[in-house]
């Protein structure tokens, strides 16, 4: 059976979906399934996409949509896998839409013309909005640091998440030339060879030469400090 044979099923007919000792779907229709859902997470009219997450998708929207399902398949898998499975293809959809038409190099403007075929134009205009805001653009970056002396001992060691940053060139720097502040009280370069670093490796790498450590000077240091102290 294709998915178009789907929509030629009578009023009683439903394909029988079966599950395994964990709960999941398996058998010859449970691909069949999948790709049913993908079509269902796709359908503006059923799940909008201009709501910031799945966890915002009213019950409402998400009951209408395990309705339709139903409509069509027999299912001895649970309501909450199929809501699960669902928001889950909801979000690769938004995902692929902001990759492929938002994230072009062209104007605002031109990005809230450019409705992809089978979305609705109010909902589209919303969600590049919020992509567009400050909220929408927030960017992410995690760094494990390690700081060592010039003799290469570690001197201590944090993972930082810096969350809200405004661009990605500021995300970009920040894992560059990401300092902590050690046990010392005195914030340091991440001594590390990792290509994502190369500019932190090369400031260390040009103190060592010199038996020198690398140092952010001052309690409130920030990228763009820096200062040579005496290793």
């Amino acid at each position: 059976m294709l998915l178009k044979d789907l929509y030629e099923l009578n009023s009683v007919e439903r394909v029988k979906v079966f599950r395994n000792s964990l709960g999941k779907p398996v058998g010859s229709k449970a691909r069949l399934l999948a790709g049913y859902l993908g079509i269902i997470a796709r359908n503006a009219n059923l799940l909008p996409i201009n709501y910031e997450s799945w966890h915002h998708m009213p019950d409402s929207n998400k009951n209408q949509a395990l309705d339709n399902i139903k409509e069509r398949f027999a299912l001895e898998v649970s309501d909450s896998y199929v809501k699960k499975a669902l928001g889950k293809k909801w979000r690769d959809h938004k995902s692929a839409l902001k990759k492929e038409y938002f994230k072009k190099n062209i104007s605002l403007e031109d990005k809230l013309r450019n409705v992809p075929l089978g979305m609705l134009r109010y909902q589209w205009e919303d969600v590049v909005r919020s992509w567009n805001s400050k909220k929408g653009e927030t960017n992410k970056s995690s760094i494990g640091i390690l700081c060592r002396d010039s003799k290469g001992v570690i001197l201590g060691s944090k993972t930082v998440v810096n969350i809200r940053i405004p661009t990605l060139f500021v995300a970009e720097v920040l894992a560059c030339l990401q300092p902590i502040q050690t046990r010392f009280g005195m914030y340091c370069f991440k001594k590390t060879s990792r290509n994502g670093n190369v500019v932190a490796n090369g400031v260390v790498n040009e103190g060592l030469k010199r038996n020198e450590s690398t140092y952010l000077g001052g309690s409130n240091a920030g990228v763009g400090d820096s200062g040579g102290g005496g290793g």
